[in-house]
């Protein structure tokens, strides 16, 4: 039923900046904390931050804290990683994930994945 695309990564230089974009279709985004994940090769899927249902609440890994912006367009139906300071640290493939939940928190209920951008930083 829930359907996540993200868009919007990319090769860029230490320092550079990406915007990636998760579009959600299918469920109740609006309505739905949501999620971003990273996953380099050879290493578990890391948290980056999640937002609640309206924007309110935002949290993230101490890894890209005053680096990544994350928010939220209900209408649209989609959420953003702003994505500044990049580092090569940040090469992975990201995802976006949908949380069971208006309020996120609980890391085991973000239960709708998307199939993840790659982003990758050259130093």
């Amino acid at each position: 039923q829930v359907q996540l695309v993200e868009s919007g990564g990319g090769l860029v230089q230490t320092g550079g900046s990406l915007r990636l974009s998760c579009a959600a279709s299918g469920g109740t985004f609006s309505v739905s904390a949501m999620g971003w994940f990273r996953q380099a090769p050879g290493k578990e899927r890391e948290f980056v931050g999640e937002i609640n249902w309206n924007g309110g609440d935002i949290r993230y890994a101490d890894s890209v804290k005053g680096r990544f912006t994350i928010s939220r367009e209900n209408a649209k139906n989609t959420v953003y990683l702003q994505m500044n300071s990049l580092k090569p640290e940040d090469t992975a493939v990201y995802y976006c994930a949908q949380h069971i939940t208006p309020f996120g928190a609980d890391p085991g209920g973000f239960a709708y994945w998307g199939q993840g951008t790659q982003v990758t930083v050259s130093s």
